[in-house]
C-alpha cells in the first residue's frame, strides 16, 4: 500500500507530536497503523517535515535517522506519546517523564552526522525538550476524533480538533448524519 505524507499529518504543531502521531488509531487494535513500520516512511517523513512541519525553520533541513539509530528513535516516539498523553489527561506520572528523559538521552548520546542536515531523531529529541521545558505544554490537547496529540495555539484555547478540515469535518458530518436519521419524516 502506497502512503504519502500530507499537511494533515503534521497538524500536531511540534515535530515531537507529529512523530508521536505517526501511529494512526493507536488505541484501536484492529485499525492501528504504525506508519513507521516501513523504514522508507521514516525517510519520507523527514522530507515531508521539511515542507509541512510547524518547526521546519527551527532545526534546518531534517534528514532521516540512520538505520542503526531507529530503535532509539521509535523508543523516543513511544515515550513521547505516553508522557504527553498522560499530561493532557492530568495524570501525575513522574515515571513517564523519567522514561521520556531516558529516551531523549539515548538518542542524544549517540554520535550523529550533521553534515547534510539535522537527523530526524535528534531534532525530535530537541522538540520534546522544548515541550517539556516551555509554556506550550499547557496548550496540549488530544483530538476527540483521531486521538492525536496537538498544540492548541488559538487565542482563547478553544480549538477542538487536530485539523478542522479533516477531523472537524468528519465529526460534524457524523453528527449531521445521526441527527438526520433520528428526525421524524413528515
Amino acid at each position: 500500500m502506497s502512503f504519502t505524507w500530507t499537511a494533515h499529518r503534521f497538524s500536531g504543531g511540534a515535530l515531537a507530536l507529529d512523530v508521536a502521531n505517526s501511529v494512526v488509531m493507536r488505541f484501536d487494535a484492529e485499525r492501528r497503523t504504525d506508519r513507521f513500520d516501513d523504514p522508507a516512511a521514516i525517510d519520507t517523513f523527514a522530507e515531508a517535515a521539511n515542507l509541512y512541519g510547524a518547526e521546519r525553520n527551527r532545526f534546518g533541513t531534517l534528514v532521516p535517522a540512520k538505520s542503526e539509530r531507529r530503535n532509539a528513535f521509535i523508543g523516543l516516539r513511544e515515550a513521547t506519546d505516553r508522557h504527553f498523553r498522560a499530561l493532557v489527561m492530568t495524570e501525575d506520572r513522574p515515571d513517564l517523564l523519567a522514561d521520556l528523559l531516558e529516551a531523549i538521552a539515548t538518542v542524544l548520546r549517540q554520535p550523529a552526522d550533521t553534515r547534510k542536515g539535522t537527523p530526524l531523531d535528534v531534532a525530535t529529541a530537541h522538540s520534546v525538550l522544548g515541550l517539556i521545558a516551555g509554556p506550550e505544554r499547557e496548550r496540549l490537547k488530544i483530538c476527540p476524533n483521531c486521538a492525536w496529540l496537538f498544540l492548541d495555539r488559538s487565542r482563547n484555547r478553544s480549538r477542538t480538533w487536530c485539523d478542522m478540515a479533516v477531523c472537524g469535518n468528519r465529526t460534524k458530518a457524523r453528527r449531521h448524519y445521526r441527527r438526520s436519521r433520528e428526525e421524524p419524516k413528515p
